[in-house]
Formats: structure tokens, sequence, C-alpha cells
């Protein structure tokens, strides 16, 4: 059976974080990279955070910050998911220990996919990637590149994802979840309710389908 957890990320604002959490949503993020257009402050991240119902997971984006600052954002939002989206190593990732730790790769033709079992970390996230932009670009990758890879911890697959594609996704990949952003966007950092309503509207269907299936287990 189906069971794909959704994160919507590039979350800016409370109408946005509620709506996504009554579709479904598993996860919110945050992204504290301010060099992104969907980049929002620590103050106001906390505000919307406080508003979230129980059982969402904050998730906080960083890119290459030092571990000073993410520690004193995620202090202050009370945040104890963090994504790491940039060149982040595997010492810097085990100094983080007492979080939750999403490692994100960005992946081409020439993704070497040992590297990433080096990363003692909680899940692995696949995006796609695209020169000078860390996320967010609304592109897919080549999944096969990770097709049939046995990785030790949930992957999740981020990329592009859209109503459109998304079943295609879940069926190449069976990924533990997804991450989903700009194209569920009207403008950058605000969502389109419509977009997310027709992708949750998807991966409902898809679950519906599957459990209807003879034989499915739960993956």
């Amino acid at each position: 059976m189906v069971h794909t957890r959704v994160k919507i990320c590039g979350i800016t604002n409370t109408e946005d974080a509620l709506k996504a959490s009554f579709y479904g949503a598993w996860a919110v993020g945050f992204v504290f990279h301010k060099k992104s257009p969907r980049y929002v402050s620590p103050s106001k991240a906390r505000k919307i955070i406080e508003s979230l119902p129980p059982f969402i997971t904050p998730v906080g984006v960083f890119v290459d910050l030092n571990e000073r600052a993410v520690r004193d954002i995620c202090q202050f939002t009370r945040i104890r998911c963090v994504q790491f989206h940039g060149r982040e190593d595997q010492v810097y990732c085990k100094r983080f220990g007492d979080y939750k730790i999403i490692k994100a790769f960005r992946v081409d033709d020439a993704f070497n996919v040992e590297t990433v079992k080096k990363y003692k970390v909680d899940a692995y996230l696949f995006d796609a990637f695209v020169d000078g932009i860390q996320g967010g670009t609304g592109q897919t990758f080549n999944w096969n590149i990770i097709k049939g890879v046995s990785f030790d911890k949930p992957v999740i697959l981020s990329g592009g994802l859209s109503a459109a594609n998304i079943r295609e996704a879940i069926e190449t990949l069976h990924p533990y979840a997804v991450d989903v952003s700009s194209s569920l966007e009207q403008t950058a950092g605000i969502k389109n309710p419509k977009l997310i309503k027709e992708f949750f509207d998807e991966i409902n269907k898809i679950l519906l389908e599957s459990q209807q299936k003879p034989g499915d287990v739960l993956k």
C-alpha cells in the first residue's frame, strides 16, 4: 500500500502553513537562506510555527550556515528537524546529532550515489541540480539515477513535483516522502490553494487505489 508523506516547503505565511496541514502535509519547511526568494525571518517563522496544529513537523532549511547560527535559529523558532541543502559535509552534519537531520543532495548525470551513504543522518533528500540555485528550481532530475539503489535511510524526493507527475514519481521510486515547493506557488513564497488541493487529491487517489489492490503491503 502506498503511504507517501508530504512536506510543503518554502512556507512564508500562516495561511499557507494551515492550508498545507489541512490537506494532509506531515511537515512544512522554512527556508532560512537569505538568497532564496522563499526566505523567511526567524521571527516570522516562529509565529507561523506557533499556529501549527499538533503532529505537523516544522523543518528548518539551511544552506552552508555556521553551526552557531543554525542552533540559534532553531532554538528561537523551536525547530527540531533541520534540512541541510548546501555543501555541508559528514563532519558538519554529525554535530547536529541532537536534531533530526535531512541531508539534501542535488542530482545530475554525474551524481555518485555512494557519497550519500557516508552521511550519518536521518533521511536523504534528492533534488535536481541547477547551477547556482539551491533548491526550489521547479525542475525534475533523472529518477533512474537513484532507482533501485538501496539506501539505509528514508528517501525524500524533491524537484518539480506536481499533481501531473506525482503518480509516476511514487510508482518509480516509492519514496518515504516527497518535498514540494515551487510547483504549488502562484508567486515565489506564496502558495496557490488550488494547486495544493489538486496535489493532495492526486496523492489520496493513489493511496485509495493501492488499498483496493489485493496483496499490497505497506512500504
